[in-house]
């Protein structure tokens, strides 16, 4: 396990996400930006009861995450390309 790194976004770019977000009842396709998503990227949602589920499962790891927010994008991208 490791912490977020305030800033990245990668989780909230890379993949799709199916279940409705507050501002996207359709989800999100993977690459767009999440409407949630601020200027310095972060999430408005963080911390709020509408926070969609899929996102507060989403645990940060070295393996997905890297070790900079380019590493995260390409991986989170691999991973929505392979399943």
């Amino acid at each position: 396990m490791m912490d977020c790194r305030l800033g990245c976004g990668a989780c909230c770019i890379a993949p799709s996400i199916s279940s409705p977000i507050p501002g996207m009842p359709n989800g999100k396709p993977a690459g767009e930006r999440c409407i949630q998503l601020n200027n310095e990227n972060l999430c408005r949602l963080f911390g709020k009861p509408e926070r969609p589920k899929v996102c507060l499962q989403f645990k940060p790891c070295p393996v997905i995450c890297g070790s900079t927010t380019q590493q995260a994008l390409a991986n989170i991208t691999e991973l929505e390309h392979l399943t």
